[in-house]
C-alpha cells in the first residue's frame, strides 16, 4: 500500500507509487505573462518536461510549486520555500526540476537547497540534465551550478553595461514618473523601441502643479487635494487600478529633477533626452520654497492664522501655538500660548498672549523698519554706485567664467567616461559630479548676471529698499495671507519676550539695509567734520556687491511681495470689512449665541415634531436659530433616527437643473433642504456628471447628463 496526494488530501492505494514534487520558474513577469496567457509559455513548457520525466522514473507528481517573475539569485521565493516545507512533512521521492538553473542562480543557495532535500530523503532530477548522486554526477551538477551563476552575474554585467550606455544616450532606465509614459514601437527595420513620451492626461496637471506651488500661496496638502479634484491618479497597471496620489508622492515628485529633463539614477544626475515638463528655474524655484517652508515649519492647518507658525517663547524658545479659551456663556477668545509650557516639556511661566495684542506687537515692529525717503535714496545711490564699479571690469571676468566653465565641463566628460571603464566606482562619480554640478551651478549664475549686467539682482535690491519705504503701512492695510507672506520675507523669527515685548529677528537682505539706513542717519553730523576715507567707502562699496547674491535667486516670499507692490496691491485696504467685536476681556473671536443647551424643553419638544413630520435639518436649524449639527445632537439625544437625504422627483428636477446651472452641491442643499452628500448621490443616481470640484468648471448642460432630463 502506498499514500497519493492530490491536491493536498491524502488517499490510500494499493499500488505502490513513487511520488515527485515538481518546481517551475521564470524570472520576469514579462515572461509570465507573454502570449496574454496568465502563465506566459515558459511554465507550461517547463511543466510538460517535468510530467514527462516523473513518468521515465515511474512517479507521480503530487505537487507542483511556481513561481512566477522571482529571481533565482535568491532563495527568498514562496514556491520554494512552500515546496522545502512540504517535502519535509510528506514523503516524496523526487524533485523535478526542468533545468538546475529554475532552482538556483547562486552557488550558496543550491549547496543549502540541495542540502535540505538530501536531509528529506528526496533526490534532485533535472529534466533535461543527467544529475544524480554518483561522483560523476555530482561533478556534473557544481559545473551546471557554477555555470547558472556566471549566467546570471554576467547577465546583470551586461544589463548595467546597457543601462549605463542608455544613460550616456540621454535615455530613462526606469519607470517614468507621473506625466510620463513607458511606449514601446517598431521601427522601419522592425526593432522594438522603448522611450518615454509626455502623458498628455496628467501631463497638463503636473506642470500646474509646479507653477501653483511655485507661487507659495498653497500647501502640498492642499495642492493634493485639488489635484485629486481635477483627477489626478497614476498610470494603472495589469496588476494596480488607477488611484490618487499621496502626499508624500506628491512631494517626492516634486523633488524628481526628471520633470526638469535631468535623470537621476542611484543619486548620479544625467542629462535626459526626454522632453522636459517644466523650465529648470521652476524647478529650482519649487525647490526653494519647500526648503524655506521646512525650515519655517509654517502649514496651512485648520485654525488659520497669519502669525501661526512664526511666534516663539522669548523664555524657553518654543514655538507658540494657537488656543481658544470659551466662557461659560458660549464666547471664544484666541490666545498665544508657549507649547513649552502647555506639554509641560520645559519650566517655562510664560503667560498667554491674546492674540490681538500680538498682532499689534508685530503691526508696530513694521513701523520700526520702515526707512524714510531720504534714506532710501541714499541706499539707492550707494547700491547703484557699487554695481557700476562692479561691472566695469566684467570683460575680463566673462573670460574667465567662460574659461572655467569649460574646464569643469572636460572634467565632468572625463569623470563619465572614467566611470563608464570601470576606473572609478559610483560613490566617486557622485562626489565628482557633486562639485562639478555645483561648481557650473555658480558659473552659470554668474555668466547670467553678467550678460544682464546685474540687472535683476540691482531691481530687486531697489525693490526690496522701496518695500521698506512703505512697510508698516502695507502690512496695516493686509490681509491675513499677505501679513503672512510679509513675515516670511521679513522675519526670519519673532519672540515675545516676558515683559511683552517683540524681539524680532530680520531676514537678510532686510537686516543689513535697516542697519545701514541706521549707521547712514547715525553717521550724518560726523561725516559734516570729517570726509569718509578710501576704506570706509570701498568696505561699503563691497557690502552692496556681497548682499547681491541675495537677489540673484530671490525667495518666492520677497518676489511675491515685490510683484503685487508693483501692482499697487497694497494701496488699498485687503481687510474684512466686518466690524470686531470685543469686551472687557479682549477681542472676541466668535460668539455662539444661541447653542443647543440653551433650548427649552418645548422647543426641542416642537423641533422633534417637526422632523418627524418631515422637516430637513437645514429648515429646523433655520427656524430655531442654531446650527444645523446641534438638530442633530437633539434628535439624537432623543433617539430618532437622523433621516438620509431622499428628494421626490420634483425635487431632483430642480436640484439637478440648480447644479447644472453652476451652483455649487453646497448651494444646490442649501435651496432644497438638503446636505451636499445627499445632493451629490441623488444626482449621481439620476445620471448627472457631478464636476471634479469648483464652481461651473467646464459648463455642463442637462442634455451632457445620462438619461437627460424629460
Amino acid at each position: 500500500m502506498s499514500t497519493t496526494i492530490t491536491t493536498g488530501v491524502i488517499v490510500e492505494t494499493d499500488a505502490p507509487v513513487l511520488l515527485a514534487a515538481s518546481y517551475l520558474r521564470v524570472s520576469t513577469r514579462e515572461q509570465a505573462e507573454r502570449g496574454g496567457t496568465d502563465e506566459g509559455f515558459s511554465i507550461p513548457a517547463q511543466r510538460e518536461a517535468n510530467a514527462r520525466k516523473a513518468d521515465e522514473l515511474g512517479a507521480k507528481v503530487v505537487r507542483e510549486f511556481i513561481d512566477a517573475g522571482e529571481s533565482a539569485r535568491s532563495a527568498d521565493r514562496d514556491g520554494l520555500k512552500d515546496m522545502l516545507s512540504f517535502i519535509t512533512a510528506t514523503r516524496v521521492t523526487f524533485c523535478i526540476v526542468h533545468k538546475l538553473d529554475r532552482l538556483a542562480r547562486n552557488r550558496s543557495d543550491d549547496v543549502k537547497i540541495h542540502e535540505a532535500l538530501l536531509a528529506a530523503g528526496v533526490t534532485l532530477v533535472s529534466a533535461t540534465e543527467s544529475i544524480d548522486q554518483t561522483p560523476s554526477g555530482m561533478l556534473v551538477h557544481g559545473i551546471m551550478s557554477s555555470i547558472a551563476e556566471f549566467y546570471s552575474r554576467n547577465l546583470a554585467t551586461e544589463v548595467t553595461k546597457g543601462l549605463t550606455q542608455k544613460l550616456v544616450q540621454g535615455g530613462t532606465p526606469m519607470r517614468a514618473p507621473v506625466g510620463y509614459l513607458n511606449v514601446r514601437r517598431t521601427d522601419a527595420q522592425g526593432r522594438e523601441i522603448r522611450t518615454v513620451e509626455i502623458d498628455p492626461e496628467r501631463a497638463p496637471l503636473i506642470r500646474w502643479a509646479f507653477e501653483t506651488y511655485a507661487k507659495g500661496e498653497t500647501s502640498v496638502t492642499g495642492l493634493l487635494r485639488d489635484l485629486t479634484a481635477r483627477g489626478l491618479t497614476t498610470v494603472p497597471s495589469p496588476k494596480r487600478p488607477p488611484k490618487p496620489l499621496g502626499k508624500n508622492t506628491l512631494y517626492k515628485l516634486f523633488t524628481n529633477p526628471y520633470y526638469a529633463g535631468v535623470v537621476r539614477y542611484k543619486g548620479a544626475l544625467h542629462p535626459g533626452a526626454h522632453e522636459p515638463l517644466i523650465e529648470p528655474a521652476l524647478f529650482d524655484q519649487v525647490q526653494s520654497l519647500l526648503k524655506a517652508r521646512n525650515a519655517k515649519m509654517t502649514r496651512h492647518v485648520t485654525h488659520a492664522h497669519h502669525l501661526k507658525g512664526l511666534l516663539h517663547c522669548g523664555s524657553c524658545g518654543s514655538r507658540m501655538l494657537l488656543d481658544f479659551a470659551t466662557n461659560p456663556r458660549g464666547t471664544t477668545y484666541a490666545y498665544f500660548i508657549c507649547s513649552g509650557r502647555a506639554a509641560k516639556k520645559t519650566t517655562c511661566t510664560r503667560r498667554a498672549v491674546p492674540v490681538h495684542v500680538a498682532e499689534q506687537l508685530v503691526e508696530d515692529s513694521y513701523r520700526d523698519i520702515t526707512i524714510s525717503e531720504a534714506d532710501y535714496r541714499h541706499l539707492a545711490a550707494e547700491v547703484d554706485a557699487a554695481f557700476d564699479e562692479q561691472s566695469a571690469g566684467r570683460d575680463q571676468e566673462f573670460a574667465d567664467l567662460t574659461a572655467n566653465r569649460a574646464r569643469l565641463e572636460a572634467e565632468s566628460d572625463k569623470a563619465l567616461a572614467a566611470h563608464f571603464a570601470d576606473a572609478i566606482d559610483l560613490p566617486t562619480l557622485k562626489r565628482h559630479q557633486d562639485r562639478i554640478r555645483a561648481g557650473l551651478a555658480d558659473i552659470e549664475q554668474r555668466l547670467a548676471l553678467h550678460d544682464e549686467h546685474h540687472s535683476g539682482a540691482r531691481a530687486f535690491l531697489h525693490d526690496s529698499l522701496r518695500l521698506l519705504t512703505d512697510a508698516h503701512r502695507a502690512y496695516a492695510h493686509s490681509d491675513g495671507g499677505n501679513r503672512r507672506l510679509a513675515n516670511q520675507a521679513f522675519y526670519t523669527r519673532l519672540e515675545i519676550t516676558d515683559d511683552g515685548q517683540l524681539r524680532p529677528r530680520l531676514a537678510e537682505p532686510f537686516a543689513t539695509i535697516v542697519t545701514e539706513a541706521m549707521s547712514a542717519a547715525a553717521g550724518k553730523e560726523a561725516k559734516r567734520e570729517h570726509s569718509p576715507s578710501s576704506d570706509v567707502a570701498c568696505s561699503r562699496k563691497t557690502l552692496w556687491v556681497d548682499l547681491r547674491r541675495e537677489f540673484e535667486n530671490p525667495c518666492p516670499h520677497l518676489k511675491t511681495l515685490s510683484l503685487r507692490r508693483s501692482r499697487g496691491f497694497y494701496d488699498h485696504d485687503q481687510r474684512s470689512s466686518e466690524p470686531t467685536v470685543s469686551d472687557s476681556r479682549g477681542r472676541v473671536v466668535r460668539s455662539l449665541g444661541m447653542v443647543q443647551t440653551l433650548l427649552r424643553t418645548e422647543q426641542v419638544d416642537d423641533l422633534v415634531a417637526q422632523y418627524r413630520e418631515g422637516a430637513t435639518l437645514v429648515e429646523l436649524a433655520s427656524v430655531f436659530g442654531v446650527n444645523r449639527r446641534t438638530v442633530a445632537t437633539h434628535l439624537t439625544r432623543r433617539e430618532v433616527t437622523i433621516r438620509r437625504g431622499r428628494f421626490d422627483p420634483s425635487r431632483i428636477h430642480e436640484a439637478a437643473d440648480l447644479y447644472l446651472s453652476g451652483l455649487t452641491l453646497v448651494e444646490v442643499g442649501a435651496k432644497v433642504g438638503a446636505g451636499p452628500q445627499a445632493v451629490r448621490r441623488a444626482l449621481a443616481s439620476h445620471g448627472v456628471v457631478i464636476r471634479p470640484g469648483g464652481r461651473c468648471g467646464s459648463r455642463i448642460t442637462a442634455s451632457t447628463a445620462v438619461g437627460g432630463w424629460a
